[in-house]
């Protein structure tokens, strides 16, 4: 099998690629997924990540190492294995991160991703069903919608952070960031649109567009510093090879990608023959730069019932299920989240530093099911942690989960930010608007004294979990620990790219889907740019 262009994973970049590279029918596009294809029901649901986190026929299901800033736990770190990869079962949240982020992209030497130069691929990618407007996109093929069902409690929490002092913001995504209001989602019509939704199917059916699943890739395959292919385990159990005339493209997210790279031999030296693989090309960089969101979980118990109550029996369950059957409404249309809070731990901060995730439910994990109280989540989360972790492999099998070791809460900064999200959710939930509603506050207890600053730190250590956007561990730049450049060419190899959220070299404030999206976006422009030249 051959083809101009072979993509490595079926996720939120990769869909969008196989979309814009097979646009041109005289390239010949193969799309490769480790998974399978996205025929289970609970996918196409919002609220399916119930279903699917942690399922391993859809979940790589990756474990973190024990990690020293959480008191030596250990995480689950979902990420998608099925056509529409973590797009298939994350939380929907449409987020971009703050113009900022993107600026401060460019002045880390990337030329071409600033905010006035990724803004047009947001535009181009968004179909938000607002319409059309400076900042937003109407038709695009990532269906964006208000949410259809909201409840007591969300507004509840909105009045009370306005009475804190902070300003509602109806578009966290429009001028500013900054303030409290509902989230958009990827939803279109009341069901989910992941990128296997939106860029994939409409055009699976194009005759130079192949789509390969349940094909476990092994490594690129090159012929001295240039990729001529990939070696890959087919459904079947055998071991192939894909010959690919122009360019490999590792879409495999920030765990998949620079494992194959490291599998390959492209990545530190030392540890490489550490783990067992011969060197093909020093590049130190790869595995590194590792970061994600934390988040500490705030919950408090309420006089009203919550969605915790309309899930817990079966006859709930069932009248929740009719509800959406009938109306596309009702808590299975539900994000991870419904509203947003992007703010300041001080007054001092240019942008806001911080984000929150309301719930009207609780649990320890979406996997493990709803509390059995009636009870809402505020979780809060440093944006731009400091914190860097690593990916290394475990060993030379392709099919076993390298090593992760986020690193969480590695410096003071990242400590202090949280401890005082902790702090804002606390005096958030003891405004006038909320505090009649809470009976009790679970999580931290109302004794855990929050001006101890060592004390609440334990407390975040013990319950803290990721947010589930890992990034950077395939760096973009132009220093000797970068492994793209900004054309996401990897350095030193050509007919090689990686495109997909390991890139960042610094995470965005927000939540990474829909940058994972614009990403693979404008990397489809510069790799038919590139082409025409060729």
């Amino acid at each position: 099998m051959e083809a101009d262009f072979i993509i490595v994973g079926a996720g939120s970049s990769g869909c969008v690629l196989a979309n814009r590279l097979s646009e041109n029918p005289k390239h010949k596009v193969l799309l490769i997924e480790a998974g399978g294809r996205d025929t289970y029901p609970w996918i196409h649901v919002p609220a399916g990540y119930f279903k699917t986190m942690m399922n391993p026929g859809y979940d790589w299901c990756y474990k973190t190492e024990p990690v020293p800033g959480l008191n030596r736990k250990v995480i689950n770190w979902p990420r998608g294995k099925v056509l529409g990869g973590s797009s298939a079962l994350n939380g929907l949240l449409y987020v971009r991160g703050q113009a900022e982020d993107y600026d401060r992209w460019r002045q880390m030497g990337n030329s071409g991703w600033g905010w006035d130069d990724v803004l047009p691929y947001f535009k181009r990618s968004e179909g938000n069903e607002r319409g059309e407007d400076a900042l937003h996109g109407g038709d695009g093929p990532l269906g964006v919608s208000d949410p259809r069902y909201t409840h007591p409690i969300c507004d509840a929490w909105i009045k009370a952070a306005q009475q804190a002092g902070y300003p509602a913001n109806d578009d966290i995504n429009g001028v500013s960031q900054e303030g409290v209001g509902y989230y958009q989602l990827t939803i279109r019509n009341g069901r989910r649109c992941s990128t296997a939704v939106g860029y994939l199917n409409p055009v699976k059916s194009r005759p130079n567009l192949e789509i390969v699943t349940r094909a476990q890739v092994r490594k690129v395959v090159l012929e001295g510093k240039r990729a001529v292919g990939v070696e890959i385990t087919d459904k079947a159990g055998e071991v192939r090879i894909l010959k690919a005339r122009r360019e490999v493209v590792l879409s495999s997210g920030a765990v998949g990608s620079p494992q194959i790279l490291m599998l390959s031999g492209i990545g530190n030296g030392a540890e490489l023959r550490k783990a067992g693989v011969a060197p093909n090309h020093d590049l130190p960089g790869v595995g590194k730069n590792l970061q994600d969101h934390l988040q500490a979980r705030t919950t408090f118990k309420t006089r009203n019932t919550t969605v915790n109550d309309e899930v817990r029996s079966l006859f709930a369950k069932m009248k929740t299920a009719m509800r959406y059957g009938l109306s596309r409404n009702g808590p299975m249309t539900m994000g991870a989240s419904m509203v947003a809070g992007f703010l300041r731990t001080s007054p001092d901060e240019a942008t806001p530093d911080i984000q929150f995730h309301i719930n009207p439910w609780s649990a320890d994990s979406p996997a493990e099911g709803v509390h059995p109280f009636s009870a809402f989540t505020a979780t809060v989360c440093v944006l731009r942690p400091t914190s860097k972790g690593e990916i290394t492999l475990a060993g030379p099998d392709p099919l076993s989960a390298p090593k992760i070791q986020p690193n969480y809460l590695a410096t003071e900064d990242d400590c202090r930010r949280t401890v005082e999200g902790v702090r804002i959710s606390r005096n958030i939930a003891r405004q006038g608007a909320l505090a009649g509603e809470i009976t009790e506050e679970f999580r931290p207890p109302r004794d855990l004294n929050l001006d101890d600053f060592d004390a609440t730190l334990d407390w975040v250590r013990d319950n803290t979990t990721t947010v589930y956007h890992p990034t950077g561990s395939c760096r973009m730049g132009a220093d000797a620990m970068a492994v793209v450049d900004a054309r996401l060419r990897v350095q030193g190899i050509d007919g090689l790219r990686v495109v997909d959220c390991s890139i960042m070299p610094e995470i965005v404030s927000g939540n990474t889907n829909a940058p994972a999206v614009m990403i693979g976006e404008k990397a489809s422009d510069m790799i038919m740019e590139d082409a025409r030249r060729a």
